[in-house]
């Protein structure tokens, strides 16, 4: 599945995203991870855990995407925009 999250300001750091996303329950558990080596940015592993991330940038961990957008969608709550898979594009090629 694929998360789209707006970067509010310039920047988020990688464990607090991965802590926003709700991909990780806890920022011990989100140093955990990018410690172990088991978070991509960009494709490639990534050890920084405060790795300033910015829109445009795609971080993976744990069968998930995350794109980072600029700002937040209208009427969206702060970070997450949308969470897109298969099922969800279906849907709308349907209703086209």
């Amino acid at each position: 599945m694929t998360i789209d999250f707006a970067v509010r300001g310039e920047y988020i750091q990688l464990d607090q995203l991965l802590k926003a996303t709700g991909l990780c329950a806890s920022g011990g558990a989100a140093h955990a991870a990018v410690a172990e080596g088991r978070v991509r940015v960009d494709g490639a592993v990534d050890t920084r855990k405060r790795a300033k991330l910015r829109p445009g940038q795609t971080v993976s961990f744990a069968g998930e995407q995350v794109r980072l957008v600029a700002g937040h969608a209208a009427g969206a709550p702060d970070g997450v925009v949308s969470h897109k898979d298969e099922k969800a594009k279906e849907k709308g090629a349907k209703k086209a």
